[in-house]
């Protein structure tokens, strides 16, 4: 099969991204092995178009237009004219790309064009309870209506943008977000730094930031040798505020030496980070099917997270993680504690959270589960 994969996200050298692009990093060289062709379809701020042979995946990157409005319609025409292009040169299979990639897409005839919901904007407008963008939302019902297949990360995400957009005639499974275990490996115990509580992510209001230090106030009031540790990039309100700054205010003077924002750290060095934590804590308001919760799963380490839609489709809580109330400091602080004052908890959790993502969220399942969609589509 030639697949085709629209992304403004592959992670090249320089390349900013976030969970599709991860997602897409793992799948994409796993098919190309498997002797499927994978070409990966971008947009950038470039001058001139790029191609590079990334483990047997051909990533295209192409300059995105310079018109202010209507921008959408102009890149769609650029993306439009290469995908011809490619087709032109080895037949397309499948096309398939996140929630908004097909609105303006023109068809070729005998392809399939699959949207894979990683959580699109009316799924975020409705979990942070704000309005839709009429243009936003007029473009990703457009893109559900020209798209052949609909398939999901997370039955969650599948269930609630149903709510808004009717895709029933076109769905598809539910396919899970793939394990890095290659990066993300068994954790060794004897590396773990006594109270180490560990987060990576945004640093933002959504990620429960401030749920999680006002619950370590309690925690380190109870064990005054614990310190936290929150790694990733900082989040800017529209006046161009910093969310980091501004959520120092909360941490009392006591806590500042314990308490510690490391900034974005290179993907290659989070292994360590979740390594060396005897817990880490993942407090997030909201999630489509969160990858940063399957590389610590995948690891063996025992972690808090929250009660959020996804979550209990991932975690089994008391079993392979420890799930709280996102709004609530207390209960969040109550189940790190439980975790910090019982050993055999912590290792049964480690250890199940390992077994589970061997279980259901292997990169070799997750790639078997897709091509035989894939084949179910074109055949």
């Amino acid at each position: 099969m030639h697949l085709v994969f629209l992304t403004n996200e592959y992670p090249l050298e320089g390349v900013i991204h976030g969970g599709v692009g991860t997602f897409l990093k793992l799948l994409c060289p796993e098919l190309a092995r498997r002797g499927h062709k994978v070409t990966v379809l971008g947009l950038s701020s470039i001058s001139e178009k790029q191609v590079v042979n990334s483990e047997g995946v051909n990533v295209i990157t192409i300059p995105a237009s310079s018109q202010l409005k209507p921008k959408a319609i102009f890149n769609f025409r650029r993306l439009n004219k290469e995908l011809d292009k490619i087709h032109l040169n080895h037949k397309i299979d499948v096309v398939e790309g996140p929630e908004m990639s097909f609105s303006f897409i023109k068809k070729i005839p005998g392809v399939k064009y699959l949207i894979r919901m990683n959580g699109g904007h009316h799924f975020f407008s409705e979990a942070e309870k704000r309005k839709v963008n009429l243009w936003k939302a007029f473009m990703e019902k457009r893109s559900f209506s020209n798209a052949d297949a609909i398939c999901g990360v997370s039955r969650y995400v599948m269930d609630h943008t149903k709510k808004y957009i009717d895709f029933s005639s076109k769905e598809g499974p539910v396919i899970f977000n793939p394990a890095n275990l290659e990066n993300f490996f068994k954790a060794d115990e004897s590396k773990v730094v006594p109270g180490r509580l560990f987060f990576a992510g945004t640093i933002c209001e959504k990620k429960g930031i401030r749920q999680l230090i006002q619950a370590f106030h309690i925690v380190h009031e109870k064990f005054p040798h614990t310190e936290l540790f929150m790694a990733g990039r900082d989040w800017f309100y529209p006046d161009g505020t910093s969310y980091t700054e501004k959520i120092k205010e909360i941490v009392s003077k006591d806590l500042f030496k314990s308490v510690h924002f490391l900034g974005p750290l290179p993907n290659s060095s989070i292994p360590q980070w979740i390594e060396s934590s005897e817990i880490c804590v993942y407090p997030s308001h909201m999630e489509a099917m969160p990858l940063a919760w399957i590389e610590v799963m995948s690891m063996g380490k025992p972690f808090v997270a929250t009660k959020i839609g996804p979550a209990f489709e991932l975690v089994d809580d008391g079993l392979s993680g420890l799930l709280a109330d996102p709004l609530d400091a207390n209960e969040l602080a109550e189940k790190i504690l439980q975790i910090l004052e019982n050993q055999e908890l912590k290792e049964s959790l480690g250890r199940n959270a390992r077994e589970k993502v061997l279980r259901e969220f292997t990169l070799e399942a997750i790639a078997d589960q897709s091509v035989e969609y894939y084949q179910q589509l074109i055949s």
